[in-house]
């Protein structure tokens, strides 16, 4: 069986196509049916990897060292299960694709055309992830909004298709529906201009959801089903709710399974819920227990607005732990810049802080206020969780307060340094000196060695987080090229932070720690375990920092 469900968007950029796909594909699956979501990006990127987070978000990491769009990280989280790079394509892969194939004379002598040969790359990638994953139905999703001259090949991809395989291919459409406040009412023009728009692209929606602040009453849905040629049992809503986790259930609810498996020609299966409803009730739930959480990051800020999507994995993380563990979170977000010139005291003057983080960075603008937040939180004893720049950091920090070197640093920020505590690798100083940054770091997921009686052995054995048990081999995603010193190790271990992982290949350092018995909580980690955090297993690393930080 193969089958082809494309969700398109119009009116605007982030109406929720990702976390309406990833609806789709989780109902779907709870029915039984083996699902294949697959993201289409219109940028001329390979991937994400090296797109400012501000500018798109952030990339999200997947264990084949993918960095894609966020979409993917939702897909992985709402179906519990790792996608990767059959599950993702952009515009610059197919382009490189079929150029490359074209110098290599494989189309024999034809002119080389977007149409048919970008469409039939796109076509042939689709089926080649079905292969791949063994899927009998591709949920893809297309990135951007109809009309866009980026994605239009997407488009007739998807028309093509159509055509090709009448019965096997449905598209549901996302679009918007404004409630303006001076008016009253919800208005339904801009949906109907959007399926307009793709009716002159050759394509009729099947189904149709309409973003909106509340549920769509009767009379909006007759206007939409007259004028978007639907039947009315095909005209869907999806409205803000407190956790966009509800989303799936709110479809279910509107029968989008029936419709859908109508439409296909298939089996419509019962959906499995059960324990999705379980977890949306717990996560509505009045919380007893909170956590003040500080995040001191760089990529807060864009003009004059703070963007919460530059550490999407890190925000939905926290939320996995707390929802587990009955806490309200509440996240202080702080601009490293700040802290380095006004100090975390004063930052944090007026403010509950019970625990601190320092995500993800690159680069010498904002470190300061990091290698700051890091040293505050170890001398006032507040947890501290330091994740891949954060951990770094984190030793620069124990080096300049605890061992006395005040030149200590990254040499990605200072490589005269007479202490670089964190250094490069000769295997990445190479890809630098040639400018080979995209896709060159150490990238997806990598094993490494617990040391045995750490915090962090205690951490994993208790949440029976190893890949191996009694090796004590454990194994988290990473995205980056600088790496711990070996050449300091007996300075930091004779004073107090412990090395408390070390990779399978080359030894190199993973994780650092100081004790239980000198601080409640402070551990930093050279991978990324935000990304394999999940919302009905979030990662054990998160749920202790977050019993530090409730001292529960």
């Amino acid at each position: 069986m193969r089958k082809y469900i494309f969700i398109s968007g119009g009116v605007i950029s982030g109406l929720g196509k990702g976390i309406t796909s990833a609806s789709i594909a989780f109902l779907l699956k709870s029915a039984g049916y083996k699902v294949v979501p697959i993201k289409c990006e219109n940028y001329l990127n390979i991937d994400s990897g090296t797109i400012n987070p501000i500018e798109h978000g952030d990339p999200f990491l997947c264990e084949d060292g993918l960095e894609a769009d966020m979409d993917i990280g939702t897909y992985e989280k709402f179906l519990h299960q790792d996608m990767g790079h059959a599950n993702f394509m952009t515009v610059g892969q197919i382009y490189r694709y079929v150029l490359d194939k074209e110098r290599r004379f494989e189309y024999g002598g034809e002119d080389v055309e977007a149409i048919p040969h970008v469409t039939d790359e796109i076509l042939r990638r689709y089926e080649q992830s079905l292969d791949e994953q063994n899927g009998d139905i591709a949920v893809i999703e297309l990135g951007g909004t109809v009309g866009e001259y980026q994605n239009v090949l997407y488009y007739e991809a998807a028309r093509i298709l159509s055509f090709r395989k009448p019965g096997d291919v449905i598209h549901v459409h996302v679009s918007y529906i404004p409630n303006p406040q001076h008016l009253g009412e919800p208005k339904t023009k801009p949906a109907q201009l959007s399926v307009r728009m793709l009716n002159s692209m050759g394509i009729q929606p099947d189904i149709l959801i309409g973003r909106s602040t509340k549920p769509l009453d009767a009379r909006r849905i007759e206007r939409l089903s007259l004028f978007c040629n639907l039947d009315p049992r095909d005209v869907m809503t999806s409205y803000d709710v407190k956790t966009v986790y509800e989303i799936p259930l709110i479809l279910n609810k509107q029968n989008i399974v029936e419709r859908i498996t109508d439409k296909l020609h298939i089996d419509n299966k019962s959906t499995n819920t059960a324990d999705w409803e379980t977890f949306v009730d717990k996560v509505k739930a009045k919380k007893e227990k909170r956590a003040h959480i500080a995040i001191v990051g760089k990529y807060f800020s864009t003009g004059e607005y703070e963007l919460k999507d530059s550490y999407a994995a890190l925000f939905d993380a926290i939320d996995h732990a707390c929802w587990n563990l009955d806490v309200e979170p509440h996240i202080e977000w702080i601009s490293a810049e700040k802290v380095e010139k006004e100090g975390m005291e004063k930052v944090l003057e007026g403010k509950q802080v019970d625990g601190i983080i320092v995500p993800i960075g690159w680069g010498e603008r904002g470190a300061e206020g990091m290698i700051t937040a890091a040293s505050y939180a170890r001398t006032h004893k507040i947890p501290y969780l330091g994740l891949c720049y954060g951990m770094q950091l984190a030793v620069v920090a124990f080096a300049r307060d605890v061992l006395g070197w005040k030149d200590a640093n990254t040499a990605e920020n200072d490589n005269s340094t007479a202490h670089p505590v964190i250094h490069l690798i000769p295997t990445q100083k190479e890809k630098l000196e040639r400018r080979a940054y995209g896709g060159t770091m150490r990238l997806g997921s990598w094993d490494a060695y617990v040391k045995a009686g750490t915090y962090s052995d205690e951490i994993y054995e208790k949440y029976n987080a190893y890949k191996d048990k009694n090796a004590k081999l454990m194994s988290e995603r990473h995205r980056h090229r600088y790496e711990f010193n070996d050449a300091f190790t007996d300075d930091f271990e004779n004073n107090g932070l412990t090395i408390a992982a070390r990779s399978k290949v080359e030894g190199l350092g993973e994780m650092i720690e100081i004790s239980k018995e000198q601080h409640p909580f402070y551990i930093g980690i050279q991978g990324h375990p935000e990304y394999k955090s999940r919302p009905l297993s979030p990662h054990p690393l998160f749920l202790e920092f977050i019993k530090a930080c409730t001292k529960g």
